[in-house]
């Protein structure tokens, strides 16, 4: 026990010294890009004197390394700075986001990962034939192609020829939800999310079926299924009772490191269809120079993308009682 604690605590420490590295690279990186914040936020016309006001006001007049001391202390405290545009914290513009994001990335997830599990298994006992070829390379077709033309294609067939999902938004223009439940529980919003999380799912589905395939083939050449094979179960029974049972284990622990994944590639997708999460946020921030708004949207993705592969590294010794955290 006291092994495993240690471990924890190590992960825990890692996963925090790499949030801070990419707030650190993040933090330079912005304020090395050419341009101007201060020409984005107002007028070019208004007098030098304005501008510097503006400048003063959120800190820009400081040295860069003051201005990093300041934004990693106050970082720590939970304060990620005020978006130069909305006037508003970060920390609220985020939260007004990052459900969208999370919520687009786990119906990807709901639709890529059974849909490539079960394919997987499939074409694991199609093995050098036709439906083995032809599911590789129509996973692989989707997980090469651009992500952004995909989701245009989609919409183009889906959307502008049969008008049978909208164009993009998560909600009809103009709806303004009073709480929760009307944001995210309606048919209206299902609707919208449909083809963004299918267009995904496709992309992401290449992985899990991939693995499960090799996982499955791997299972397959094992004593005990031509022991059950001699007993006289049927095939189908010997893949999902035996062979699948077994293999499941790699695809259950990349699980955790797969939704990860799914986060922090939603930004394209989030931008494709219009959809308000934490991606579309990092592109319209950085286009605007809206420093801290892009920063904290980042971090929070490298937060949550830190905590996936902690869980799955703890599942994958949860479930694997071969592996053990204390010392030899």
């Amino acid at each position: 026990m006291r092994g495993f604690r240690g471990y924890i605590i190590v992960r825990v420490l890692q996963s925090i010294f790499t949030v801070l590295v990419i707030a650190t690279i993040l933090f330079f990186l912005f304020r090395a890009a050419p341009g101007d914040a201060v020409d984005y936020m107002i007028d070019p016309t208004f007098p030098p004197e304005v501008k510097e006001q503006v400048r003063a006001r959120f800190g820009l007049d400081r040295p860069v390394s003051e201005q990093y001391v300041k934004y990693m202390w106050n970082l720590l405290q939970g304060d990620m700075g005020i978006s130069f545009f909305s006037q508003r914290p970060v920390t609220r513009e985020i939260a007004d986001r990052v459900w969208n994001t999370l919520i687009l990335a786990l119906a990807s997830f709901l639709i890529a990962y059974p849909l490539g599990v079960f394919l997987g298994a499939i074409l694991a006992t199609k093995r050098k034939t036709k439906i083995d070829s032809g599911g590789i390379t129509f996973s692989l077709f989707f997980r090469s192609a651009p992500l952004f033309w995909t989701g245009m294609i989609f919409i183009t067939i889906f959307s502008i020829k049969l008008d049978l999902f909208p164009y993009g938004r998560m909600r009809e223009i103009g709806y303004e939800a009073d709480n929760l439940f009307q944001t995210y529980f309606s048919l209206d919003f299902l609707h919208h999310l449909i083809l963004p999380a299918f267009v995904a799912g496709l992309y992401l589905a290449a992985l899990p079926m991939l693995l499960m395939r090799n996982s499955v083939l791997e299972t397959l050449d094992e004593d005990y299924i031509e022991l059950a094979r001699a007993k006289g179960l049927k095939e189908r029974e010997v893949l999902f009772r035996h062979g699948v049972r077994n293999a499941i284990l790699p695809i259950v622990t990349a699980a955790a490191v797969y939704i990860g994944l799914a986060l922090g590639g939603m930004a394209v997708i989030e931008v494709v269809f219009s959809w308000p999460g934490l991606g579309k946020t990092i592109v319209d921030a950085v286009t605007a120079k809206d420093y801290p708004l892009a920063q904290g949207a980042f971090i929070i993705l490298a937060i949550m993308v830190s905590v996936m592969n902690l869980v799955a590294d703890l599942l994958y010794g949860y479930l694997d009682p071969r592996i053990t955290y204390t010392k030899s």
